[in-house]
């Protein structure tokens, strides 16, 4: 008898736990940086797809860079749209999601400031304007002269009036608010400086909801949905930087 009943419960569809709290509140808020760009617009679309396959909806809170980690971390909301490997180390609070949504790609723009492009350490003669809040412009900058702005647009403002000699941003990110800005001064130099990939955080209070989130993720990972959402947002900014 009790054979045949557990190899009943054997031959039923796994169910997937969720904490108390997830069940009672089927939304989360999930902070990310301010400006919308082609990479947030990524990670945005494959969170939102793997939250609803959870049966969660989401609202993207956007929020300055530095402020959207610690509302993540102090957890006024619920996660941290995307960043890069490690940030628990900086924010004991955080959980990563251990399947990456994208490839981040940083780079140099100049306007008319000319070098030979040699790792981070080719910056130290320049004041570097960035958004404050990005972590890994930050670290490998420790000691030079920066100028940190809110918002990318911002910081190209802040060179072309010459504040900065340099701007360091994403690839993607830089070239759409170049172009939303109708700039064609400023060039992106090249190599870039680093490419890694980035990664979806939650607050500790929703850990128990990572071992879900991750078998979603790396579904989608499988059967392609992940790089069809970036296919699909990358041809559409295609599209309007030839507009």
């Amino acid at each position: 008898m009790q054979r045949r009943i557990l190899l009943k419960l054997a031959s039923l569809p796994l169910l997937i736990y969720f904490p108390a709290n997830a069940q009672e509140n089927k939304t989360l808020q999930i902070s990310t940086l301010i400006e919308k760009d082609p990479a947030t617009s990524i990670a945005e679309k494959i969170i939102e797809t793997a939250y609803q396959r959870l049966g969660f909806h989401i609202f993207i809170n956007y929020l300055p860079g530095e402020r959207s980690l610690r509302s993540a971390n102090n957890g006024e909301t619920d996660g941290e749209l995307y960043r890069k490997l490690g940030m628990e180390r900086d924010y004991p609070n955080l959980v990563i999601v251990p399947v990456p949504l994208l490839i981040y790609d940083i780079v140099i723009f100049s306007n008319g400031t000319n070098f030979v492009v040699n790792g981070w350490e080719s910056l130290r003669p320049y004041t570097i304007g960035f958004v404050k809040g990005i972590k890994i412009i930050e670290q490998n900058t420790v000691g030079m002269r920066l100028e940190s702005a809110p918002t990318l647009r911002q910081a190209f403002q802040k060179m072309l009036l010459g504040r900065s000699d340099l701007v360091v941003a994403n690839r993607a990110s830089g070239l759409d608010a170049l172009n939303e800005m109708k700039q064609s001064e400023i060039t992106m130099l090249s190599p870039s400086l680093t490419i890694f990939p980035v990664f979806h955080y939650l607050n500790k209070k929703h850990a128990e909801l990572v071992p879900a989130l991750t078998e979603i993720l790396q579904k989608m990972q499988k059967d392609k949905t992940l790089e069809n959402i970036q296919n699909s947002v990358m041809a559409e900014w295609q599209r309007k930087l030839q507009n």
